[in-house]
């Protein structure tokens, strides 16, 4: 019997590879607001965390102009590439078992709410579970308020019940923040190896979507 009963995912870099939606749409956010451009390995790392947030550390801005970015960027990725993503390999076949073994899949992200939950629903999410929560606009929530609200949804009230997964900081921030277990995948954007890890409290690391089940166990 598993020790839990919750697997929290996140998505961007987890479950699914969001990258060719969203690089387009931060191309086009930059060049419209007139700014440098910059190379594909500075915006891999706008994957994952809130998007005003990176154009706060990369450009060193601050204040509203951040919220006009923001706008800029979701209207676009929204409206024209959000759907130009897939599902890692492996993914559909991890929920499965999880569900197999009765253990209630969760997604928490920190993609809007509105546009996160049309790209769960257009690529069949919505079948595994009906826990999946996002970021506001404003970008108020933190990865832990969001977690926490898939852990209320799903009525568990023992965290030690509760495993998060997923590819970076934040993630594993949010899920000590709870008190609950956090599993590191290396195949997304975030964390790339054992080293990435070295000051990040986590209980395991999943190579691939499949390697996940053995935590289950």
């Amino acid at each position: 019997m598993s020790r839990y009963d919750l697997a929290v995912f996140d998505l961007d870099g987890t479950l699914m590879n969001t990258k060719p939606g969203i690089f387009p749409a931060l191309r086009y956010t930059i060049e419209k607001m007139g700014l440098r451009m910059l190379d594909d390995d500075t915006l891999s790392t706008f994957l994952g965390p809130p998007v005003q947030d990176s154009f706060a550390k990369h450009y060193s801005l601050e204040g509203e102009i951040l919220q006009e970015i923001a706008t800029t960027f979701r209207d676009r990725y929204s409206t024209v590439t959000l759907f130009e993503a897939e599902i890692y390999e492996g993914v559909p076949e991890l929920l499965d078992e999880l569900i197999k073994r009765g253990i209630k899949p969760a997604v928490a992200t920190y993609k809007r709410e509105d546009y996160a939950l049309k790209l769960l629903r257009r690529f069949g999410f919505d079948s595994y579970t009906d826990v999946m929560f996002g970021g506001d606009h404003e970008n108020i929530l933190k990865k832990k308020d969001i977690i926490k609200k898939c852990i209320t949804a799903a009525g568990v009230t023992d965290l030690r019940r509760v495993l998060m997964i997923g590819d970076s900081t934040g993630d594993a921030l949010g899920a000590e923040a709870l008190g609950v277990d956090f599993v590191a995948v290396t195949y997304g954007y975030g964390f790339k190896c054992a080293d990435d890890l070295k000051n990040i409290k986590h209980i395991g690391i999943a190579d691939t979507p499949s390697d996940i089940v053995r935590f289950f166990e």
